[in-house]
């Protein structure tokens, strides 16, 4: 059955769900959605997603939205399949878990907060409020010394092998990167630049930059 993902590859939240989707070896195809357009908040498209976002999966009957829930479902449905992405056992699974909710709570606000500052207000003509991208950089700063630490002990988040946890990372920190005049934050730690480098080189990442 192939899985119908509804959204514009463009957008980090389904590219999120696409590298999983590659690195489990699930047969997908894109829904595309015109988000400049309006269409994720018209009728037909808020029965499938009330809050009106992106992306949404259907696999066969079934739906799920939320990126990070996506992440989880096909991880746990194809875990005989692909990469392991939830580890060997209970305790592997719960430092993917841990490291998971770090980036959606403690790593993702900041670094949003940025790339919507200094890359996206730009587009649609509006200034960057420079207190707010001070404050985000100085608290994502200190996240990423958290991280540092954590990476000199470890390969990858979780432990010494790749998990949801790293991939959930790869959208907006692609953007930091490579979009804007903030790659300093990862390249000046050590261990975080050679963990971005390993996950942002493997090819599931490498073929959902190409759609």
């Amino acid at each position: 059955m192939v899985v119908k993902v509804y959204g514009p590859a463009y957008a980090s939240a389904a590219r999120r769900v696409l590298a999983c989707l590659i690195e489990k070896e699930v047969e997908f195809e894109m829904v595309p959605v015109d988000l400049i357009g309006g269409e994720q908040k018209k009728p037909e498209y808020l029965k499938l997603q009330p809050f009106g976002m992106v992306p949404v999966v259907q696999d066969g009957d079934f739906s799920l939205y939320e990126s990070r829930a996506i992440l989880r479902y096909y991880a746990e449905k194809y875990a005989a399949q692909g990469t392991n992405l939830l580890g060997k056992n209970l305790e592997e699974r719960a430092q993917v878990e841990q490291w998971l909710e770090v980036e959606g709570q403690n790593y993702q606000p900041h670094i949003y907060t940025l790339v919507l500052q200094l890359l996206f207000f730009p587009k649609m003509g509006k200034t960057a409020d420079e207190k707010t991208v001070k404050e985000n950089e100085e608290k994502l700063a200190q996240v990423l010394d958290v991280y540092e630490e954590r990476l000199s002990k470890s390969k990858y988040l979780a432990g010494d092998f790749f998990s949801l946890a790293d991939l959930s990372h790869l959208p907006f920190t692609h953007y930091l990167v490579n979009a804007m005049d903030k790659a300093y934050l990862i390249k000046d730690r050590k261990h975080v630049n050679a963990w971005w480098e390993d996950i942002s080189n493997r090819p599931s990442w490498k073929k959902v930059l190409e759609f």
